[in-house]
């Protein structure tokens, strides 16, 4: 996997731009499904941040259903491209969103109200 550097400069937090680079790895195919990720501090080293900040994107990943932390196994990509790309979608939409002022509760009842059409 490549990943260039985060931005320290941009509000959007460190582990949220970490997550996004793993991200776009796996909608970009450089990370398949059942591929093992480097060690967090092997990323963290690449990417030029602290070990913890990629352990909470990881995490983050984990609860999108993207990774699965297996012990003795490491971190495994479980998620498929095209999932990812919808995931990333979806964070694009909720970042506008949120810029706009809207919570993320509301946006979903907006979702839902227009699945409901």
């Amino acid at each position: 996997m490549k990943f260039p550097e985060v931005n320290k400069n941009e509000t959007v937090p460190l582990y949220d731009q970490v997550a996004a680079e793993i991200r776009r790895a796996i909608a970009d195919g450089e990370a398949a499904p059942g591929e093992r990720l480097p060690p967090a501090i092997d990323l963290a080293e690449v990417l030029g941040v602290n070990k913890n900040t990629v352990i909470r994107a990881l995490h983050l990943l984990r609860d999108e259903g993207l990774l699965d932390f297996t012990r003795g196994r490491g971190v495994r990509v479980v998620g498929t491209p095209e999932k990812s790309a919808v995931l990333v979608r979806i964070n694009e939409l909720l970042d506008f969103a949120r810029q706009q002022g809207y919570r993320r509760d509301e946006v979903v009842a907006i979702i839902e109200a227009q699945g409901m059409r």
